[in-house]
């Protein structure tokens, strides 16, 4: 273990908890702020279809199968 010494400041009681909790806040504040501050999250959270930025190509018809000649 590259810190072995921090534990003999820390207890392991002590110390796994905390860093838990830390982890865990950071995360939750990633997370509100792209909910707060995107507005297709919310979009995609009520259901609604993505929308496709208007600069965007339209999509080419498949093409279709060639026939076999006999």
């Amino acid at each position: 273990m590259i810190y072995g010494k921090m534990w003999t400041v820390v207890k392991p009681t002590v110390g796994i908890p905390i860093f838990i909790a830390a982890v865990a806040i950071s995360s939750f504040c990633v997370h509100l702020a792209i909910v707060s501050n995107t507005t297709w999250v919310k979009a995609f959270l009520q259901g609604n279809a993505p929308v496709m930025a208007s600069s965007a190509a339209p999509m080419a018809a498949p093409m279709a199968a060639p026939v076999a000649k006999k």
